[in-house]
């Protein structure tokens, strides 16, 4: 029987940070710049990028493969992460950036984005439009160092810390920064209980690494998911934002918010640390690309 060390649990990603200059006045509303550069990007790509490409990145699913389990709504390849910018008004001239993490490492993507970012001078964003100037891109390291553009993936492995201070772990904060939306039972739940927590992390990253990565995760999600129920939460405090898109397209109205703020778990925790911090470059619950469901752990 193999040893948990020679299972396969590490996940692999890119980290790009994309520099911008205004040329007008830009602005971001509250609680949607993830969304609002999402929808500039997609309506780029349909010029730039073939359609191949655009349904990789905005339409996954499509003629694209088998997806594990039958999965019929596949996740998007990659996620944004642009919440500094949320309510932020940006002067002509003035620079600003965001980062997209990106998840397909079996096609080169990335210039596709530069192509579609750069593109943006010409359409502008946001709700005047304004225009702006892509001036750089870099490939960041998990420590937000910038490297060099066509290194390596980033690298987590999910295994339990080889930290033998990390096995007598029995409590973490886990601090929700962007609203989250979980779903257990196909309901939304209303508290981030642990099961449900850990439960939608670990699909996410076992699906990604699937359908974009090196193939399926070698872990046992059974006994996993058994221990998850065993940790209990205690303290939580959570604040629930309402924030509402409308559909350029359909006119259609589709809520973007969910809770943030703070729950605490207790239990034996050391073996679900590094899932939990997987979640701040995944995402976790519902509309994860727009950057809904990004968590920190405060251990």
């Amino acid at each position: 029987m193999e040893s948990p060390a020679s299972l396969v649990t590490q996940f692999e990603f890119f980290r790009f940070r994309f520099h911008f200059r205004a040329i007008d006045p830009v602005y971001f509303p509250a609680g949607k710049s993830g969304n609002v550069i999402r929808g500039a990007l997609g309506m780029v790509l349909r010029d730039t990028a073939s359609p191949a490409a655009y349904a990789r990145l905005f339409e996954p699913g499509s003629g694209l493969g088998k997806a594990p389990s039958g999965l019929a709504d596949w996740p998007r390849p990659f996620v944004l992460r642009a919440g500094s910018l949320d309510g932020r008004a940006i002067d002509t001239g003035e620079p600003f950036c965001f980062d997209v993490h990106v998840f397909d490492l079996r096609s080169p993507v990335l210039a596709y984005f530069r192509e579609a970012f750069a593109a943006f001078g010409a359409q502008g964003i946001g709700p005047g439009h304004g225009r702006v100037s892509l001036e750089r891109v870099e490939q960041l390291n998990l420590d937000d160092g910038a490297d060099e553009v066509g290194r390596p993936p980033l690298v987590l492995n999910l295994a339990p810390d080889l930290d033998p201070d990390a096995a007598t772990v029995e409590r973490v904060r886990v601090r929700f920064l962007t609203p989250t939306e979980l779903k257990s039972g196909g309901a939304l739940t209303k508290r981030p209980e642990f099961a449900v927590l850990f439960g939608r992390l670990r699909d996410r990253v076992s699906t990604l690494r699937a359908l974009y990565g090196a193939g399926a995760l070698e872990v046992d999600f059974r006994e996993l998911g058994e221990r998850a129920a065993r940790i209990r939460m205690g303290h939580c405090q959570l604040q629930w934002e309402k924030v509402e898109r409308k559909s350029g397209r359909t006119g259609q109205t589709h809520p973007l918010g969910g809770f943030t703020g703070e729950a605490e778990y207790e239990g034996s925790l050391g073996e679900f640390l590094p899932w939990l911090r997987a979640a701040r470059w995944v995402g976790v619950g519902r509309q994860t690309v727009w950057g809904k469901g990004d968590v920190r752990v405060i251990a």
